[in-house]
């Protein structure tokens, strides 16, 4: 079944995608789908030159390639990069399947002194209190809470069922999706007596702009000052931030990761699934930290580390190809140790 479906000749599309055909670029291309989706008519796209093998077995009648690729036995557009390439194509070749909400809904309950600019959109049984500003373009899903004091930038999405607690900022050019609750209470308790006291979080959360949230994540607001989630961060679904957080630019966070409190991500960081950090230390930019991994101490920049808890990556490949070995060279033990064993008893 096709996704998206299309009519245009195949040098049509390498014009909007600024690549070069190789092969008949007449063909008409009538939809588009993945490389193990594809029939007939669809275009679709190789972003790994590993994967080439599929270029034979697909049913699509052209592929999108890199320029790693020179050819192959159907036609091809050759790109710098595939995948930014197919983005690009699908925003310009098919309509916006999404209609979100218009206006102001008639049941959404708005609080005093509430700053609303041009076209901000407003669903069903949103509530919005006092003294929140949301900027141009703005669009706010059906059941969501805004807290007091919050501003909202211009052109933000938030999809149903939000939280966003108050005083926190969001920035502008924000997708939230839906779920999510930002501005929580930081974790933080002092034990007297055997109980636990609550510790006042008494600050907040800033959200910068181009961030994009996935579906039930929880950001906790500071103790003090902020928790703050750097320009053009994307966060999975499933994510937990702690309080006084900060998230530097373009960083990417996996789902299930878990990120513990006053920890300082640098930029371009890579958060693989189900990763968790302890708190306070210092994640340097552009580390890389594979799934699943545990970190437990500051790591330096453009590093990347994988284990439990995370070590350089060659350092725990061999850790783990060691480990690998131990049944073989418990067996080998054992054997040597009767050996020495006969030759004690026979002097």
């Amino acid at each position: 079944m096709r996704s998206f479906k299309v009519r245009k000749t195949l040098k049509e599309i390498a014009e909007i995608i600024d690549g070069e055909v190789v092969g008949d670029s007449g063909i008409v291309i009538t939809g588009i789908s993945g490389i193990k989706e594809a029939g007939a008519g669809d275009i679709t796209f190789l972003a790994n030159p590993k994967y080439s093998a599929f270029i034979e077995k697909t049913n699509a009648s052209a592929i999108i390639t890199s320029r790693e690729i020179e050819s192959a036995t159907k036609p091809i557009i050759r790109t710098d990069n595939p995948s930014l390439a197919f983005t690009k194509m699908i925003s310009a070749l098919t309509p916006t399947q999404i209609k979100h909400p218009r206006g102001i809904h008639p049941t959404a309950i708005l609080g005093k002194d509430i700053s609303l600019a041009k076209d901000v959109a407003i669903g069903p049984y949103a509530v919005i209190e006092d003294n929140v500003t949301i900027g141009e373009g703005t669009i706010i899903y059906p059941g969501c809470f805004i807290g007091h004091d919050v501003k909202i930038g211009s052109d933000t999405l938030i999809y149903a069922n939000v939280s966003i607690r108050e005083r926190v900022s969001i920035g502008s050019r924000v997708i939230i999706h839906s779920g999510t609750v930002i501005g929580s209470d930081g974790f933080g308790f002092v034990t007297v007596d055997g109980r636990h006291l609550k510790i006042p979080q008494t600050g907040t959360v800033e959200i910068e702009d181009e961030v994009e949230i996935g579906a039930n994540v929880t950001i906790d607001r500071a103790r003090f000052e902020k928790t703050v989630i750097g320009k053009g961060t994307k966060i999975d679904n499933l994510v937990q931030i702690a309080h006084n957080v900060i998230v530097g630019r373009d960083c990417i966070i996996v789902a299930q990761v878990g990120i513990s409190g006053s920890t300082t991500l640098g930029k371009n960081v890579t958060l693989a699934g189900q990763v968790g950090i302890v708190g306070h230390i210092n994640i340097g930019d552009n580390v890389i930290v594979m799934a699943q991994s545990g970190v437990s101490k500051s790591i330096p920049p453009d590093t990347m580390v994988w284990g439990y808890p995370a070590k350089p990556h060659e350092t725990a490949r061999r850790i783990n190809a060691c480990v690998q070995n131990l049944p073989r060279l418990y067996k080998t033990v054992e054997e040597l140790k009767k050996k020495i064993e006969a030759r004690e008893k026979n002097g």
